[in-house]
């Protein structure tokens, strides 16, 4: 077997190296990806509930004032 220079026997291959390291990267950016749309969708959700509390609310607060009258 030939070893590239500096290369110890036992040792990975530089392209074994990299390709690790590749993987290792898109999978990285594979999780960041998921947890960032998980948690856009969190506070999209949140936000949907809040307008619907809110509306909910105004309604609410229309017809107390309407039976003040």
């Amino acid at each position: 077997m030939v070893f590239a220079p500096g290369e110890k026997p036992g040792s990975e291959p530089e392209e074994v190296k990299l390709q690790k390291a590749s993987k290792q990267i898109v999978q990285n950016a594979i999780l960041q990806a998921v947890q960032q749309v998980s948690q856009e969708s969190r506070q999209s959700g949140d936000r949907a509930r809040d307008s619907r509390g809110s509306l909910q609310l105004g309604v609410g607060e229309l017809t107390k004032k309407h039976e003040k009258k």
